[in-house]
C-alpha cells in the first residue's frame, strides 16, 4: 500500500496572517509511518546523490535530518541560530521579509571534499537555505543535494538556489 504524504499535512488558512495558508507538518511527524516513509524517501535521494553529510537548518530541518543521517550511516551537522553551539563557529547571515537572520556551524564540522545534502522541511523563498549552502562551501564541502518535505512553488525559492539539485517531496501553491 502507498502511502499519500499529502494526507498528513493540515493547511491553516489565515495563519500566521490573514492571506497565508500554512503548511502544518506535525500530524505527519506524529503518524510513524508516514515520517518513516519521508524520510527513507529522503534518505534514498541523499545515498543516490552519495552524500558523506547531512545538514539541516534549525530547528524542524533537525526532525528530518538526524533519522536520514542514522538511516545512511552518516553524520549530521545542525546549522544553528547564534549563540547555541559551544564550539568555534562560522556565521551566515541572510534577509528575511522583515529584517534578517543568522546561521552559525561549528567550523570543524564540514570538512574539504565532504559531499553535502541539506535537508528541511519546507522550501520557500530559499534564504536559510542559501545561507545554509554558503556555509558549507566556505569550508569546503560540496552541497550534492537539497532536499524537502514540501516546496511552496508561489515563493519561487528555487530561483535563489539555482545551480543546485532540489528534491522536494510534495508541492503546494497559493490558494
Amino acid at each position: 500500500m502507498t502511502i499519500d504524504l499529502h494526507d498528513y499535512i493540515a493547511s491553516i488558512p489565515d495563519f500566521p496572517e490573514a492571506g497565508i495558508t500554512f503548511r502544518d507538518i506535525t500530524p505527519l511527524l506524529e503518524d510513524a509511518k508516514a515520517l518513516s516513509t519521508a524520510t527513507h524517501v529522503l534518505a534514498e535521494y541523499a545515498k543516490k546523490q552519495g552524500a558523506t553529510v547531512v545538514v539541516a537548518p534549525e530547528s524542524r530541518g533537525f526532525l528530518l535530518g538526524t533519522p536520514i543521517a542514522i538511516e545512511l550511516g552518516i553524520g549530521f551537522v545542525p546549522a544553528r541560530k547564534p549563540g547555541k553551539l559551544p564550539r568555534k563557529t562560522i556565521s551566515e547571515s541572510y534577509t528575511l521579509e522583515y529584517g534578517t537572520a543568522t546561521l552559525e556551524i561549528n567550523e570543524d564540522a564540514i570538512k574539504p571534499g565532504d559531499k553535502v545534502v541539506i535537508v528541511d522541511d519546507l522550501l520557500a523563498t530559499g534564504g536559510t537555505i542559501a545561507a545554509t549552502n554558503k556555509l558549507v562551501e566556505r569550508l569546503g564541502g560540496q552541497v550534492v543535494g537539497l532536499g524537502f518535505l514540501i516546496e511552496l512553488t508561489e515563493l519561487k525559492g528555487r530561483d535563489v538556489l539555482q545551480g543546485y539539485d532540489i528534491h522536494a517531496l510534495m508541492e503546494y501553491e497559493g490558494e
